[in-house]
């Protein structure tokens, strides 16, 4: 049995990593993008990052503290205290004839080449390989005992560093990946175990993007192995960021991918056409984040003809939001009062410091003649829908923003199908997402650089396993196309708002001016597409009271 249990350990927790190519830490305690800014306090990223010192009161997403070490941790993917939502947290034909199915991009930017994470081989191949290995290891009349839980016959040898080496140039990651994800839903533990110990030695943190996508995976792939549950985040143990480092990986990548940009930007342009030369405004906006988003909008507003209207934002907050900015929501308050305060804008801000699922009528604090906008910036799907709960709490938050009669609501989110798709269809899924995902990071940084590593850990990869490894109320990741959101704001009683040729162009522009070629937008049915070359990624739409 001792035995036995050495080799279930091994072939379970084999997740290791390449070493890192060790690169100088950043010099400069504070850092900001160069780059001309999408609005004055927002910086925007080019190709490349560039830092200079600034030292602010408090962190945001624009200018936060950089952490000069390297967080130490004993496995790759370090999940235990990983940001709760994706940067982006954060997926067809170009006529879009069906909602549900993946929007594609059409191929129009010239030289643009295709993506390689759309597509997978049939297996066949890797099949045949992979029984080769077992062959050649094992032996042809090999059995298993105690298959359920991996453990492999007390006298069953093991294979040498110098055969996986041999065995793994003739492999796939992505396919081996899927062929695990698949044994795994199969019950077949025995090749699941196999998969996972030829996949520790092909996954790397600081590897090409399906290599570091690969490590997280894999992580995801071993605690449901496990059967960690609710258990998976303590099971994952890393060292916890401090809200200042936590703070810098998250604005990493708001610098050099553009998805948290495309949210604010693609909403505020919406918003602000609705609001145009209302006397009193309130807007709600359920993950108020930082609050940096409602800078350029204050600023708008205030120039309005007629003067500037009253403006009350109503910040809904989470946990993590909480420790990235070392402080509560009275910080958020605080920062957008002395932007409004400093162009006459009259300003009032109402925390909600809660979750989403907590809001009801009451914490909104609506009052008599306001003209009220809504915004959901990928945060809608972490509320359990229907196939969760009986509660329901998607749809009941949509019937109380419907209740209060907004001007225009936003919905941004992943162009992802995870919600109800089984483990192998949303893990197959997953692969073909965040390889277009880690593609799009890996444009915008340098490979060897330890901060974007950080990054990834800290606010991608808890994402990824979640999606991997839960089920249930566990799993708050539950992505849906934009197809099936549609299809439920209609039957909440709304309608599709379009945006209009002045909201694309300032999309297309904040592209075209500070980001990889790659990125794609599109206007479909009114809503805005985001991609990285043929792939969707992110959509933005508008919506307003149907009656």
């Amino acid at each position: 049995m001792q035995t036995s249990q050495q080799h279930r350990n091994t072939a379970i927790h084999m997740l290791h990593h390449q070493p890192m190519k060790k690169i100088d830490p950043y010099s400069s305690p504070h850092f900001q993008i160069l780059e001309n800014s999408v609005c004055p306090d927002t910086g925007s990223q080019g190709k490349n990052v560039s830092f200079q010192t600034d030292k602010e009161e408090f962190f945001t997403l624009e200018s936060t503290p950089v952490n000069d070490g390297f967080i130490a941790c004993d496995s790759p993917s370090a999940i235990s205290g990983l940001s709760n939502r994706s940067p982006f947290s954060p997926q067809g034909s170009h006529s879009y004839s069906s909602d549900h199915h993946h929007h594609h991009f059409s191929d129009t930017t010239s030289g643009s080449p295709v993506s390689g994470c759309s597509g997978v081989d049939d297996g066949n191949d890797l099949k045949y390989k992979l029984r080769e290995l077992e062959v050649s290891l094992l032996g042809p009349e090999s059995d298993i005992v105690d298959s359920h839980y991996c453990c492999y016959k007390s006298d069953m040898p093991r294979w040498s560093e110098k055969e996986i080496a041999e065995m793994i140039p003739k492999l796939n990651l992505k396919n081996v990946l899927i062929h695990c994800a698949h044994a795994i839903s199969e019950e077949d533990m025995y090749t699941a175990a196999n998969c996972m110990e030829v996949l520790g030695h092909m996954v790397s943190v600081s590897g090409e993007p399906m290599q570091r996508l690969g490590a997280y995976m894999l992580e995801g792939l071993k605690a449901r192995l496990e059967k960690s549950g609710s258990m998976i985040y303590k099971t994952l143990k890393c060292e916890v960021p401090t809200s200042e480092e936590l703070m810098t990986y998250m604005s990493i990548l708001y610098q050099i991918c553009p998805y948290w940009k495309f949210a604010y930007l693609s909403s505020n342009v919406i918003i602000r056409q609705a609001l145009l030369n209302e006397s009193r405004v309130h807007i709600i906006d359920f993950q108020i984040a930082q609050g940096s988003q409602w800078i350029p909008l204050i600023q708008d507003l205030a120039c309005q003809p007629g003067g500037p209207p009253l403006i009350r934002i109503t910040g809904v907050d989470d946990t993590q939001s909480n420790h990235a900015r070392g402080g509560g929501l009275h910080i958020v308050g605080k920062r957008l009062s002395e932007v409004a305060a400093k162009y006459n804008v009259p300003f009032q801000f109402n925390a909600a410091a809660m979750s989403g699922c907590e809001v009801d009528l009451e914490n909104l604090r609506i009052q008599p003649g306001e003209a009220i906008a809504v915004t959901f910036p990928y945060v809608l799907h972490h509320m359990p829908d229907e196939s969760v709960s009986t509660e329901n709490h998607r749809d009941r938050l949509l019937r109380l923003v419907r209740s209060l009669s907004p001007k225009v609501m936003t919905l941004v989110e992943q162009e992802s199908n995870t919600n109800t798709s089984s483990f192998y269809s949303r893990f197959v899924e997953s692969v073909d997402y965040y390889t277009a995902m880690f593609e799009s990071i890996d444009a915008g940084c340098a490979r060897d650089n330890t901060q974007r590593i950080n990054a990834e850990m800290h606010c991608v990869a808890r994402d990824i396993v979640n999606m991997i490894a839960c089920e249930d109320a566990e799993r708050v990741e539950r992505h849906e196309l934009l197809g099936k959101w549609r299809s439920r704001l209609m039957m909440d009683g709304f309608t599709p708002c379009p945006f209009g040729p002045a909201g694309i162009g300032e999309i297309r522009n904040l592209l075209k001016d500070n980001y990889d070629e790659n990125y794609r937008v599109e206007e479909v049915n009114g809503a805005l597409y985001l991609g990285w070359k043929k792939r969707a990624l992110v959509t933005s739409s508008a919506w307003r009271c149907a009656y």
